[in-house]
């Protein structure tokens, strides 16, 4: 029994000496990132998370992104992406380590990674252990995960709180919930910035080749702002960020029977609120046209869900609603007494889609649309396949809005890690792949700590309780380190001149190409030039708050950080070039 104990006392004195060296070793790789941008909320993390990172691209900030909605995605400082490969299928908030060390190979300016955990403990341990982001994002509460985080919104506001950074600032588009918001970031010493969804004007939204909200935009140009990114550079940037496999799309299909229908994915809005807000947007904007039609996917870890998603049909007044998946009477008893006549019930346990999809299409009219909504899991993935096999409406693309039409088909590219349907992502990889034109922007002097102080003066309409906003508006005011900042709808407009494409150097980027071979005469004559290149510009940043560094000591101010690390230029770089193997060295023969 002794050797027992002695066995037991060595494996837990291992454990405990592994978890300290881990530990190290995770703080080291996050102390060479000087800003960390953590994205939490309920509804369109990943979407804000790839509008940070092209926004803080757009400023020539190296930055590396990760997301974790539809589709885990590795997003390079070249933009490129790679799915995370997960062992088994199975998400772990662990796996956060790994992904910091990734980015930290690459020395990035920034960090924009998404908040991958429900329950509150976690949430606080994924900030104060894995991520400490200096620069924190609650971008919105809605009425969802109520099991873990509820049961009241109130509930989860302060669930989705834990995630805020102690002595750090915080930027949210919440208005109603807003100060429950603001008692939190009191108690952690943390400034909360409100992102104003109306600075963003309807021109600057119309610049997006897909489906996105002004509430997004707005976080992505504060984020982008606080880490001295210029507003336009960072829309440029923000429009050349590839979108989300799960972003708002619509599509138009040709049924077998001659038929044609828009077909709007609506899976990625799991809760009611942003359903509507999804729905409503895409007939505001043309997208789709009545006469509507709904499809509801129920699952049976999701029956609240499924309830949520027939009480909203009064809502939405469809002509008809096509419930699949199961149980679907979940869908169906939840939908009121006087739109239940309009409910085809279409589910079973895993029913295929050649089953149920002809009776679907059969009862829809010429020119209608179709919305799925509810879970993408399951008989959805069947929906999807279905349709993306049809073929394409042509005859629509000359009619629909310019940010409707579906983007070339290009080479197939498949992804052997993914978990999500084939077709779902041929068509999320011809997006990807498109050539998207650069334009260069002029850059313009940032804004100091003041100026973006007295712009962010707490919510609108409402005086801060700590007294930031009117000791920071009467700072500014006063002259403080620049002039009041105006606001974002009265910025001059920038010329924009075209944007050179970037060359990059030997051993930078990936797949760089590398330079054509002189012809053979040139070997012989003068050697070349050393011409040493010029450093590049780095944009300037605003004097944050100062913060706690990683040891618990004043460190660096959130947000500004070292200045981008320079490649390290190869160490044959220079050199005259060798004259081919094989002649000796010998001029050629005539």
């Amino acid at each position: 029994m002794l050797y027992l104990y002695f066995v037991l006392l060595i494996g837990g004195v291992f454990l405990l000496v592994a978890g300290i060296i881990e530990q190290r070793r995770h703080y080291a790789a996050l102390h060479t990132i000087p800003s960390r941008v953590l994205v939490n909320g309920i509804r369109g993390k990943s979407s804000i998370t790839r509008l940070c990172a092209g926004a803080l691209r757009g400023g020539d900030l190296v930055t590396v992104a990760k997301t974790t909605g539809t589709a885990a995605r590795f997003i390079h400082p070249d933009a490129t992406e790679e799915p995370v490969y997960r062992k088994f299928g199975i998400a772990n908030v662990v796996e956060q380590i790994g992904i910091v060390r990734r980015a930290a190979t690459y020395r990035p300016d920034a960090l924009v990674i998404e908040c991958m955990a429900v329950m509150p403990a976690l949430q606080e341990v994924n900030q104060s252990k894995l991520i400490r982001s200096t620069i924190g994002v609650l971008c919105n509460v809605r009425e969802d995960h109520l099991a873990e985080m509820g049961p009241t919104l109130d509930d989860v506001a302060r669930s989705l709180c834990r995630s805020m950074p102690e002595n750090g600032i915080c930027v949210t588009a919440e208005k109603e919930r807003f100060h429950i918001l603001q008692e939190e970031a009191d108690a952690r010493n943390c400034k909360l910035i409100y992102a104003d969804p109306e600075t963003v004007s309807d021109e600057e939204l119309r610049g997006f080749s897909w489906f996105t909200f002004k509430e997004n935009v707005a976080i992505a140009l504060v984020v982008a702002e606080l880490l001295g990114v210029e507003r336009k550079v960072a829309l440029q940037g923000m429009y050349d960020a590839p979108p989300d496999p799960g972003v708002l799309s619509v599509e138009r299909y040709v049924a077998p029977d001659g038929k044609r229908l828009s077909f709007a994915n609506v899976f990625a809005a799991n809760d009611p609120e942003s359903t509507l807000m999804n729905i409503n947007q895409l007939l505001d904007l043309g997208a789709i046209r009545r006469p509507l039609n709904v499809v509801i996917n129920c699952r049976p870890d999701r029956v609240e869900r499924n309830g949520q998603m027939g009480e909203i049909i009064p809502d939405l007044q469809p002509d008809n609603v096509f419930v699949i998946g199961h149980p679907s009477k979940s869908a169906i008893d939840a939908i009121p007494a006087d739109w239940r006549d309009r409910a085809v019930d279409l589910g079973g346990e895993r029913r295929a889609a050649d089953e149920f999809m002809p009776t679907l299409l059969g009862r829809m009219a010429d020119g209608s649309s179709l919305v799925a909504i509810g879970n993408i899991h399951g008989q959805g993935e069947e929906l999807l396949e279905y349709l993306a096999e049809l073929p394409a409406d042509e005859s629509a693309v000359e009619e629909a809005p310019e940010a409707v039409v579906s983007a070339p088909q290009q080479a197939q590219r498949l992804d052997p890690y993914a978990s999500y349907p084939t077709a779902y992502e041929e068509r999320y990889q011809a997006t990807q792949t498109q050539e998207i034109p650069v334009v260069r922007i002029p850059q313009q002097p940032a804004a100091s700590h003041g100026d973006t102080a007295a712009a962010y003066a707490g919510a609108p309409g409402q005086q801060r309780a700590d007294g930031w906003g009117a000791r920071d508006g009467a700072y500014a005011a006063q002259g403080g380190h620049g002039q009041a900042a105006a606001p974002y709808g009265q910025q001059p407009p920038a010329q924009r001149q075209p944007r050179q494409p970037r060359q990059p150097g030997p051993g930078q980027g990936h797949g760089a190409e590398p330079a054509p071979e002189p012809q053979a005469s040139a070997w012989f004559q003068a050697p070349p030039v050393r011409r040493p290149s010029a450093p590049q510009q780095q944009p300037a940043r605003p004097q944050l708050p100062q913060g706690t560094g990683p040891d618990g000591h004043p460190g660096q101010p959130y947000g500004t950080g070292r200045a981008p690390r320079q490649p390290h230029p190869d160490e044959h770089q220079g050199r005259p070039p060798r004259p081919p193997a094989g002649d000796g060295g010998h001029p050629p023969r005539a």
